[in-house]
């Protein structure tokens, strides 16, 4: 399916949903390893550690030093980098169709960016808490690490999916929600749909006539199950895309 396709698919749609991973922000500068938001392809680890076991929730709890060397890494990526314009195509798209973004990146792009109605299924480093008492906190900076709470000297830790941690139950309920709700249109952007919850509601979704649209510059397990693919970057296509809408 060439782009002029997707685009009038696109223009006839009433509600659409986008699900996103990290290729969808690997035009800011951020890495498209699978991990945590696809943050840390580059950082180097410690010896005879894998990144998995560091940013594991063990690991925050019984060594939070060494966690939060790594998560500070990870939150400093997160702002020295921004939406591109391929975040705010899709701001744009609030104002054409009911659309909803589902994203695995946990850096806050798509609400920077303008989008509305974003589910952050694996959380956003610009939220911290309280693991002791919960209560919110802002960090400007990582210059005492771990961090501790101002009300009660508990641990302080980013509102992002650890390994070895469920999904929060709000962003997978209102996930569920959107898709019980139906689509006309799903796109797939910039990621591998390696994870059940993204790989079976498209799957499923195609078999009751949803059209499924796959942007991605490589081969993943979900290209064989989707009406059509764009074998093209997250950004350029978006871009395209959008230059076919009013």
């Amino acid at each position: 399916m060439n782009h002029d396709a997707v685009a009038r698919a696109l223009g006839g749609a009433r509600r659409v949903l986008a699900i996103t991973g990290a290729g969808m922000s690997a035009d800011s500068g951020l890495p498209t390893y699978r991990g945590i938001g696809g943050l840390y392809d580059a950082i180097e680890v410690e010896q005879n550690l894998a990144i998995e076991e560091i940013l594991h929730a063990y690991t925050l709890a019984r060594n939070p030093a060494l966690a939060w060397k790594y998560i500070a890494q990870i939150a400093r990526a997160c702002r020295n980098a921004g939406p591109h314009d391929g975040h705010r195509e899709l701001a744009r798209w609030d104002a054409h169709f009911e659309l909803t973004i589902a994203t695995q990146n946990v850096d806050g792009f798509h609400r920077a960016a303008g989008s509305r109605n974003v589910i952050e299924l694996h959380g956003n480093f610009d939220r911290y808490y309280c693991c002791a008492c919960r209560a919110p906190h802002e960090l400007h900076d990582f210059a005492e690490l771990p961090p501790r709470c101002t009300h009660c000297d508990g641990l302080v830790r980013p509102d992002v999916v650890l390994f070895g941690e469920l999904l929060p139950e709000a962003a997978i309920g209102r996930f569920e929600h959107e898709l019980a709700r139906g689509f006309d249109l799903i796109l797939v952007i910039g990621t591998t749909a390696a994870f059940p919850y993204i790989f079976e509601p498209v799957v499923r979704a195609r078999g009751q006539g949803t059209l499924t649209v796959e942007i991605n510059p490589d081969t993943t397990m979900l290209s064989p199950h989707v009406d059509h693919r764009i074998a093209a970057p997250a950004r350029a296509t978006l871009l395209e895309l959008g230059r076919a809408l009013p």
